[in-house]
């Protein structure tokens, strides 16, 4: 799987965190009608290898299911085990880098210093989470695309709808929403039709920022 591929055709990724199990299809669903086919599950949340599992049946190749929070070997085998078509970390471990390229398993590593990025550009991943972005200058990203010129990055931490594209436009190849993804009040209603023309609008955001 080749995550600069999957990123340039996906510029929003889906951050699934906490939600509840008997919800993952139904949330899923009103964000994948919206047009983000990008999902990452954070595998520090309750029931996760079994959402992944489950999304994965649900949504076939509709959808990319990755597993986030991949901060172990442990996790990042587990994950896999589950279906998980890809991994994500907050941070550039060495052990699950090295476990990733000897698997031939696609990562979204998460970087934040130089010295981050130029462990993962050592183990052959290029396309890079930087996290966390909202913490950080709009500029920050091509300042560490100076030196590290075959590097594109993700913004992940600190997201949301009203800045999202302007991450796109400071030089981000895809930006990562969690919880700011989706109107609290349309989860709480349930109002799935809401959720996914509020998916549809941002998605067309992006886009005209691309």
């Amino acid at each position: 799987m080749d995550m600069r591929q999957i990123v340039r055709e996906n510029p929003v990724l889906a951050i699934m965190r906490n939600v509840p199990l008997e919800s993952t299809v139904q949330y899923a669903a009103a964000i994948l009608d919206g047009g983000v086919a990008f999902f990452e599950v954070a595998l520090n949340s309750r029931d996760a290898l079994e959402q992944i599992r489950l999304l994965r049946k649900s949504f076939g190749d509709r959808a990319y299911v990755g597993a986030g929070t991949a901060i172990t070997t442990e996790r990042a085998r587990a994950a896999i085990e589950a279906g998980a078509q890809f991994l994500l970390s907050p941070s550039s471990d060495a052990d699950v880098l090295a476990f990733c390229r000897e698997n031939k398993i696609a990562i979204l590593p998460g970087a934040l210093t130089p010295t981050d990025v130029s462990l993962c550009v050592h183990y052959g991943f290029e396309t890079i989470k930087l996290f966390p972005a909202g913490d950080m200058p709009m500029g920050y990203v091509r300042s560490l695309q100076g030196p590290f010129d075959s590097t594109e990055y993700v913004a992940i931490g600190g997201v949301n709808r009203e800045n999202a594209a302007n991450f796109i436009r400071q030089g981000y190849c895809g930006v990562g929403l969690g919880s700011n993804l989706l109107p609290k009040e349309a989860v709480e209603k349930k109002d799935w039709a809401a959720a996914t023309r509020h998916v549809e609008r941002l998605v067309a955001e992006i886009k005209d920022a691309l």
